[in-house]
């Protein structure tokens, strides 16, 4: 019961970490879009950052991990 509470927070603390990075992202993004950011983006050759996300033809999409001892 231990290692499925672990697992459980494992994946909570991924699915925050890919929350927080998408945000930082967007917040980027943003801001090079607007002015002031726009001009200190160009001048420095900023550019836009993707999003993550997975796709489906992804093998960690399909499968989830195994665990075996």
């Amino acid at each position: 019961m231990e290692l499925q509470r672990q697992l459980e927070d494992t994946e909570n603390k991924l699915q925050a970490a890919r929350r927080f990075y998408n945000s930082v992202v967007q917040d980027l993004n943003t801001s090079l879009q607007r002015f002031p950011g726009n001009i200190i983006g160009n001048a420095f050759a900023f550019n836009q950052s993707d999003f993550f996300q997975l796709d489906q033809s992804d093998a960690a999409a399909k499968e989830p991990v195994k665990v075996q001892f």
